[in-house]
């Protein structure tokens, strides 16, 4: 008997010959673990605005090979908990092609191994050393520095340019807050400074005045600190001048956000903080920043806000979309295996945040040479001023 052409179409279907075409038709599903509200939101929010530019363009373009990218988001608060959840809907209900996020590294840490069990590629901003392994965790990919880079940019500034040995360690209780803590700590004592406490403080603690004084009286001249949390971050500022305590402040680039800022009691306040940062977002001496960078803050006004978020998060989120649609460029695919398979082979890839290298034995993919201290205060656009004692 002959088969009709609609019949022909569900006998093809049914075997599985309908398929290619169907995928090759699909939407790229990009899946953005986002912490967009809860207290270590401010990041979440600058990469969400460099993903969705990125999508607007690259889908105004007419997509990847004519697919679409879909993103697929589920805010996780900052909670591990619930990244977990998120992370396992990503994999078994929304099928995602690839995954970017967490934005925190507690909840990385939790999320990680999930997505590597699923072979999920992921690519990911979050700076705990330990996040990035190609033997246990060959999915994974960091598109940002690691904290070993922030950390030896830190303390390079406090021993090497400020010439201060005598250092006091400050984090939150969270994983990342405890972990870079812990890290920083180490560091500093094989640098042979005067580490003369490690502090770990509850970041909705409202009052840090008594830790403060602790850290003062045990001799710190400089604090260096490690959290995401800008409302923490705010009162060990504020605190710092209710004391009259003329000390420099030292780490996270969190540092000079925009959450930071609304929260300062005085503008002054904001005077000798020094925050990790980037030569790729940064001012140089004549108040310019790189080509790339300077085109693509061009490309991006009246359409992306920068006056409230940090530049580099924005251009961290903006280049980790294209790195996904980079990939199924090139292979045609967005199979699991061969969009680890390019990423693993990119030498230098041209971002705006960064130039980007990975290969199977080496996933941190930033140079470290680019990391900077930054003028904390000296925001204009989302982009800083590096700070004192850099040629």
């Amino acid at each position: 008997m002959l088969l009709g052409r609609r019949n022909l179409m569900l006998a093809a279907a049914a075997t599985g010959l309908a398929r290619p075409a169907l995928a090759q038709s699909e939407p790229i599903r990009f899946g953005w673990l986002a912490a967009l509200t809860g207290p270590g939101s401010s990041a979440g929010i600058g990469f969400d605005r460099g993903i969705r530019f990125a999508a607007e363009e690259i889908n105004g373009a007419g997509g990847v090979k004519g697919r679409k990218i879909e993103i697929l988001t589920r805010d996780t608060q900052g909670d591990p908990t619930k990244c977990v959840n998120a992370t396992q809907e990503m994999i078994n209900r929304l099928k995602v092609h690839t995954t970017w996020g967490p934005c925190n590294s507690g909840e990385s840490l939790a999320a990680t191994p999930i997505l590597a069990r699923a072979k999920m590629p992921n690519m990911h901003p979050c700076v705990v050393d330990q996040l990035i392994d190609p033997a246990k965790y060959p999915n994974a990919f960091r598109q940002a520095p690691s904290n070993r880079q922030w950390a030896d940019a830190a303390h390079r500034y406090c021993l090497d340019v400020l010439k201060i040995r005598d250092i006091a360690v400050v984090g939150d209780t969270t994983g990342y807050g405890t972990a870079a803590s812990d890290a920083s700590e180490a560091l500093l004592k094989q640098l042979n400074a005067n580490v003369v406490g490690k502090y770990l403080i509850e970041a909705q603690q409202t009052d840090v005045t008594a830790d403060m004084t602790r850290m003062r009286n045990a001799g710190a001249k400089v604090i260096l600190i490690w959290s995401v949390n800008g409302g923490y971050l705010s009162r060990i500022i504020n605190t710092r001048a209710q004391m009259g305590w003329d000390v420099p402040i030292v780490g996270h680039p969190t540092l000079g956000s925009g959450e930071v800022k609304a929260l300062l009691a005085k503008p002054e306040n904001w005077e000798k903080v020094y925050m990790v940062g980037y030569r790729s977002c940064s001012f140089d001496a004549e108040g310019k920043l790189p080509p790339r960078s300077a085109e693509f803050v061009q490309r991006i006004a009246g359409k992306i806000t920068l006056s409230d978020t940090s530049l580099w998060w924005v251009a961290c989120g903006y280049d980790a979309l294209r790195l996904v649609a980079a990939a199924v460029q090139e292979t045609g695919s967005t199979e699991h295996a061969k969009t680890i398979e390019y990423w693993n082979g990119l030498r230098g890839w041209p971002g705006i945040f960064g130039n980007y290298t990975f290969s199977p034995t080496e996933h941190n993919g930033y140079p470290g040479e680019d990391v900077v201290m930054s003028l904390a205060n000296s925001n204009r656009e989302g982009a800083f001023t590096i700070a004192p004692g850099y040629a």
